[in-house]
């Protein structure tokens, strides 16, 4: 399918088939959460794994959400996995479409970009959190990497740059580890 045929499936599924959810009550909650993580753990490095944590199994679950909505079926190499990222499942959920760019010479890299955050809104870090590697959207990072585990990819996602921490844009990096084998689950042979 070409990217295009990705983004009109992306905003047919925003459209139609998504219930939606009042955007500042998810924002506001999502930063009540975020805060009472900073209060409990006292360490922006354990809220960032706490974040990647929660998304993750946050993305096992989405990802059948999104498939049954669209039809999709399973991506037949990187690049369009990176499609269906971009132009699916961030329009599914946030109805934003991040930009791809950046693609590594062996085709296992690449960026997401995004002009918009609807996370960061009504967001502004403190300088410490800044300053100690707070990243405010990480939950964005495990969301990619538990959707894209179920689709038999190991990831690792990261945060390069954010708005929230003084940059022009905010950019998420997707490496593509290995493809993980298919196990039937013990006992459903």
């Amino acid at each position: 399918m070409a990217a295009k045929q990705y983004k009109a499936i992306g905003e047919e599924a925003w459209k139609n088939n998504v219930e939606k959810v009042n955007a500042e009550l998810f924002i506001f909650t999502y930063g009540s959460l975020v805060v009472q993580l900073v209060k409990d753990f006292e360490d922006y490095g354990a809220v960032n794994k706490q974040l990647d944590k929660m998304g993750y199994n946050i993305g096992v679950r989405l990802i059948d959400d999104i498939l049954a909505r669209t039809g999709i079926d399973k991506c037949a190499d990187f690049h369009t996995t990176a499609e269906v990222v971009a132009k699916v499942g961030f329009r599914v959920f946030l109805n934003i479409a991040p930009a791809i760019a950046n693609w590594s010479a062996d085709a296992k890299e690449f960026s997401l970009i995004l002009e918009d955050n609807p996370l960061n809104d009504f967001c502004e870090l403190p300088p410490k959190a800044v300053q100690e590697g707070l990243w405010y959207s990480n939950v964005l990072c495990g969301v990619i990497r538990g959707a894209l585990e179920m689709m038999q990819m190991q990831t690792e996602v990261w945060f390069v740059h954010d708005v929230l921490r003084g940059d022009d844009v905010s950019e998420i990096r997707v490496k593509l580890v290995k493809i993980l084998d298919e196990e039937v689950p013990v006992g459903d042979e």
